[in-house]
């Protein structure tokens, strides 16, 4: 998607990197378990019933589990749909819907335990068969999942044990659990997928806490308590009610009235007003949210390495964070990872050095400087700052910069992975793999800068498949290193997660995976608003 300083928010990331470091070793060694509840802690209260009302900005278009895109939708999904695995607060993998796993010594094999006597919301049974074709639904390229690139390099899966599922891969990879945690990898019955895509475009069929009873795409989505639900103390609440609110004044407006009760997401412009309204909490956290200049190393002029340098040293980052961010937000070196992530290495953080950029740009044969045009999209806003930014911050050193904005609709049919320079706009991933693997190795499903590096390749192949986290870091130091060298794309701000809640909602959590809300373990105090 907590008032701290940058700085501070980043020491709270690198101590919940540290304190993580123990629970990552065990995953990656494939010694995860849990015993059944043990993820779960009652709240302080343990206060059943009331509603919930939850704000988002963007219509929820889908409710297919494995073909939601955006926030809204992700929230929606999580509301009515489980997966094998869920992270918790320190990015780290913990039981859902599977009870404990465990792989072999090559990591090219794991085996999840599935709980006992789980059940879709309208009581039937949900078996290993549901799981497997849910998995392989998400990996078809005709059901068209986000997921279908970061679930991991799964050769196949099949039901072992009678109440587990087994995972051969086609090469070692350690973070299985963690990638089957991603948002669209939820489990849905085996006969509801068999009958076609189209079943889950207005009705629920999962696992999840709550089950639909309302849906309308445009206003609001209405889901009560699942009675099947695996854990018999959750959810806590009777019913939740997600409200669409295209503009960001009057749904902040609407938190302040009590209208709703949790804002799903906070712009920049509105964090400030809200902080100061009374019996409203505003949340902030760091996060692996960025925007990238994206920079087509296939073409001229940033086939040409020099050029590249040279533009991000134009960049004043520390500028950026305050002008692009509102503050909010942290200093980035052109890679996409920071310390939410396990396995980040900080890097010396980048000034701007104008005369070494237009040195390095005559070196590349453009003493008289260059002449581009960078594209942004009117959504969100940050990405028109951002390219403002850079086109006054480039000039000194020779670059003259055109900015053109468009709709979102329009860079997307004619810009995203198809332009040479534009600005990205990305939530984080889960894990470093699950990033590069979706953006920056030369054959990611998204490869917007056609880099190609054979060496960065390799390291993250090798990382992927290896237990010892010793050696994991240091591969992943290397490959990072490699990033903010090469500069397949200038990054230069990372942006907080931003939320807000009335101050009878208790047990919200902030995860650094910015798409994760767990409202299962949300409850409200006696003093909530009375709803029916």
């Amino acid at each position: 998607m907590n008032e701290q300083p940058d700085g501070a928010c980043e020491d709270v990331a690198r101590e919940a990197h540290a304190r993580r470091g123990f629970l990552v070793k065990m995953a990656a060694l494939g010694l995860s378990t849990a015993l059944p509840g043990a993820a779960f802690s009652a709240p302080p209260a343990g206060r059943r019933g009331g509603v919930l009302r939850v704000s988002v900005s963007q219509a929820i278009s889908k409710i297919n589990p494995f073909q939601a895109r955006v926030i809204s939708e992700y929230l929606a999904v999580e509301l009515m749909y489980s997966g094998l695995t869920r992270l918790n607060t320190d990015n780290v993998a913990e039981p859902d819907l599977a009870l404990s796993w465990s792989s072999n010594e090559k990591l090219d094999e794991w085996t999840f335990k599935l709980r006992p006597s789980l059940k879709f919301r309208d009581g039937t049974a949900c078996t290993p068969g549901d799981v497997i074709a849910s998995i392989k639904a998400v990996l078809d390229a005709k059901t068209g999942s986000p997921a279908r690139q970061n679930i991991g390099p799964i050769a196949d899966v099949v039901s072992t044990a009678g109440d587990s599922v087994t995972f051969k891969l086609s090469t070692p990879y350690a973070d299985l659990p963690t990638a089957l945690s991603h948002p669209n990898a939820k489990v849905v019955p085996a006969a509801v997928i068999a009958r076609g895509m189209d079943t889950m475009a207005r009705e629920s069929f999962g696992t999840g806490p709550f089950t639909l009873v309302q849906f309308e795409s445009e206003r609001i989505l209405v889901a009560t308590r699942n009675e099947h639900y695996y854990d018999p103390q959750r959810p806590y609440l009777d019913r939740v009610e997600v409200k669409v609110y295209p503009d960001a004044t009057s749904e902040g407006s609407a938190l302040m009235s009590g209208d709703i009760d949790l804002m799903s997401q906070v712009q920049p412009t509105e964090f400030a007003r809200l902080s100061k309204a009374p019996r409203v909490k505003a949340l902030r956290a760091a996060s692996g949210t960025f925007s990238n200049i994206i920079l087509g190393c296939n073409q001229k002029p940033f086939n040409d390495i020099r050029v590249r340098q040279a533009l991000a040293l134009t960049v004043d980052r520390k500028a950026m964070v305050d002008f692009v961010a509102e503050g909010y937000g942290s200093v980035a070196n052109d890679t996409p990872i920071n310390a939410s992530y396990p396995f980040f290495s900080k890097q010396p953080d980048k000034v701007p050095d104008i005369a070494q950029a237009r040195k390095l740009l005559a070196d590349a044969g453009y003493a008289n400087g260059l002449t581009l045009t960078l594209i942004a999209s009117d959504v969100p806003s940050v990405r028109t700052q951002m390219a403002v930014a850079l086109r006054e911050m480039a000039k000194p050193a020779g670059f003259d910069i055109e900015v053109q904005t468009m709709p979102h609709a329009t860079y997307l049919e004619q810009v995203w992975r198809k332009g040479a320079f534009y600005i990205g706009y990305y939530a984080g991933q889960p894990t470093i793999d699950a990033l590069v693997s979706q953006l920056y190795t030369s054959t990611a499903a998204w490869n917007e800068t056609h880099w190609d590096n054979k060496q960065f390749d390799a390291l993250i192949e090798q990382a992927r498949g290896t237990a010892d986290n010793a050696q994991r870091q240091k591969l992943y130091a290397e490959a990072q290193a490699l990033m903010r060298t090469e500069v397949p794309a200038v990054i230069p701000v990372f942006f907080d997660l931003l939320r807000a809640h009335r101050d009878y909602v208790n047990n919200f959590a902030m995860y650094p995976r910015g798409v994760l809300f767990r409202l299962d373990e949300v409850w409200l105090a006696e003093n909530a608003p009375k709803r029916t």
